[in-house]
């Protein structure tokens, strides 16, 4: 496993934490079956997972007729990031977020850049225990106001996430989720409640592009999207990875912006993403400069506020403001140059309120950090002598 100083092929590193033996967590959202098996609902596949096997997502087990999640506490990356890497253009600019992810993944995307996590199995990682105090803990230690759940999909260790927020939240942190959105209302219900704000992934605008290149379904991620725009409080941007020929036609992109005018608002910042060759999709090119600045102006022309090119330098990664139409944050890359927006979200030029959040909240007192330390170190030698 990689330490500080030593990335992997995904931009991630493995801190230092205390190495102890994988210890069994029963899962949530699961049910026994007449037939022995387990249900788990936890997402759309809905997999009966029978004794010994696991599910699709491979960290979701059936061990002597209950589920286990194999990747509660084991994360097989760890690494500070600058929020805007998420992507969240409109969420804490400028700040650090301590990002963790785990092994496996629900969906089966072709083009997977973080396939060396995702597709694998649990004992297939290197991994070492992380308490969510120790998470919490860390996240503090390096200056970071947020914890960001990602690298693979978050939706599948639900409950190393719900846990981990809640302590989160106690100690004043955010927390974020960069998810594919293949959720059930159910489970969306249960851990969006812990969580702060999102980047969802709509991959395409196609049943045919879901189905044969992510293994899932379209449907399931536009509910998703729904319901966090209208039951929910969290803050979330969407990024759409554009492929040549498979899902970067005009047309396609005109759906897709029309959709999220329709169902979530002007509002939703929108990431416009290039591809580039991985896993098993490597007999398309890379994105065009020329495909996103296309579907960006498709997007602006119908009406959508905030919408970015990403994984290439462009000016395009800046923030417009549409009232006065100034550049009131620039970006280069992942960096933040100049930023004119006041913590309660006004531009600073013209006083138009900018969809987001930009107070950044207040760092927990030292005594209470202190009592965490120490909570963190009990749990660490416990786990040595276990």
């Amino acid at each position: 496993m990689a330490r500080v100083g030593a990335e992997n092929r995904h931009g991630a590193r493995l801190m230092g934490v205390t190495t102890a033996k994988p210890q069994l967590h029963e899962a949530r959202w699961w049910e026994p079956t007449p037939q022995g098996k387990a249900h788990c609902y936890l997402c759309p596949r809905h997999c009966q997972i029978g004794e010994g096997l696991t599910g699709f997502c491979f960290i979701r087990k059936n061990i002597g007729g209950k589920l286990y999640s194999l990747g509660y506490a084991q994360p097989a990356a760890l690494q500070v990031d600058p929020i805007e890497k998420k992507p969240l253009n409109h969420f804490l600019p400028g700040t650090k977020i301590f990002s963790l992810g785990t092994a496996g993944c629900n969906m089966g995307c072709f083009f997977c850049q973080n396939w060396d996590i995702s597709k694998s199995h649990s004992d297939q990682v290197s991994s070492e225990r992380l308490e969510p105090e120790a998470a919490v803990l860390a996240a503090i230690e390096y200056g970071c106001p947020s914890l960001a759940f990602t690298y693979n999909e978050p939706t599948i260790w639900g409950e190393y996430v719900v846990d981990i927020a809640k302590l989160a939240h106690q100690f004043g942190l955010k927390t974020v989720m960069v998810t594919n959105g293949y959720i059930t209302r159910a489970a969306l219900r249960d851990i969006y409640q812990h969580i702060d704000a999102a980047n969802v992934d709509l991959k395409a605008f196609t049943e045919d592009f879901y189905a044969r290149q992510t293994l899932t379904h379209l449907q399931p991620v536009l509910e998703a999207l729904k319901i966090l725009r209208r039951e929910t409080s969290v803050w979330f941007e969407i990024t759409t990875l554009l492929i040549p020929t498979l899902n970067d036609s005009s047309e396609e992109v005109k759906g897709l912006c029309g959709w999220i005018l329709e169902n979530l608002g002007d509002d939703v910042p929108l990431h416009f993403t290039a591809f580039h060759p991985a896993f098993k999709l490597h007999n398309k090119p890379s994105t065009p400069p020329a495909t996103l600045h296309r579907a960006r102006h498709v997007a602006m022309e119908m009406g959508l506020k905030y919408v970015y090119e990403g994984n290439i330098l462009s000016e395009a990664a800046h923030t417009l403001c549409p009232g006065c139409k100034r550049t009131i944050v620039k970006r280069s890359w992942h960096q933040l140059g100049d930023v004119h927006i006041n913590e309660d979200g006004t531009c600073q030029y013209c006083g138009y309120k900018i969809a987001g959040v930009f107070k950044k909240p207040a760092l927990p007192s030292q005594s209470a950090v202190h009592s965490l330390r120490r909570k963190v170190e009990g749990l660490q030698n416990a786990n040595r002598v276990a």
